[in-house]
């Protein structure tokens, strides 16, 4: 096998690790926020990291099938999925910004208040099925103005639009 011809020279597995890391590193983020610093995910960001979930593995199939030498219309077509699921969760994203700006109402599942825990273990149980996550209405933090939702749709467009000139550059 020449250099040129060697699966780690196809761009498709550079676009494809370099989105596996980029994908991992905002999931991380999120996870670090939340376990390191504290704040707790409400039902709409849970649901902003599924696309993560689903294209980081995409990405990472994508990677293996250009080691392998496989056909690269195989990773052209997985870098596309993941860069759709990166549009999917800025879409979230922008919808759950509107919802903490208070543009259109949220969904009926956030809850309004995180109630404390009490300090009877006997209604322990009970309490752990009524207890809900904050309020989606409400940003955890906000950083130059934007809560994490926001900073999600700008992650999300840069990922997206790094998945589709993955695509471009190993046609």
């Amino acid at each position: 096998m020449t250099a040129t011809s060697s699966p780690l020279a196809r761009p498709g597995f550079t676009y494809s690790v370099l989105l596996a890391i980029g994908m991992a590193a905002v999931v991380g983020a999120a996870l670090g926020f939340q376990y390191i610093g504290g704040y707790i995910p409400c039902a709409l960001c849970l649901l902003q990291r599924q696309p993560y979930y689903y294209a980081i593995p995409i990405a990472i199939l994508a990677a293996i099938c250009e080691l392998a030498g496989l056909p690269n219309w195989i990773s052209r077509a997985m870098l596309l999925a993941a860069g759709i699921l990166m549009l999917v969760t800025a879409g979230m994203g922008v919808y759950h910004a509107g919802v903490e700006w208070h543009f259109w109402p949220g969904p009926a599942t956030c809850s309004t208040t995180a109630n404390s825990m009490t300090s009877n273990a006997g209604d322990l149980l009970t309490e752990l099925n009524t207890i809900k996550g904050p309020s989606c209405t409400d940003a955890a933090l906000r950083v130059l103005g934007l809560s994490f939702a926001g900073w999600n749709v700008f992650a999300g467009i840069l990922l997206a639009a790094f998945a589709f000139v993955g695509v471009r550059k190993s046609a």
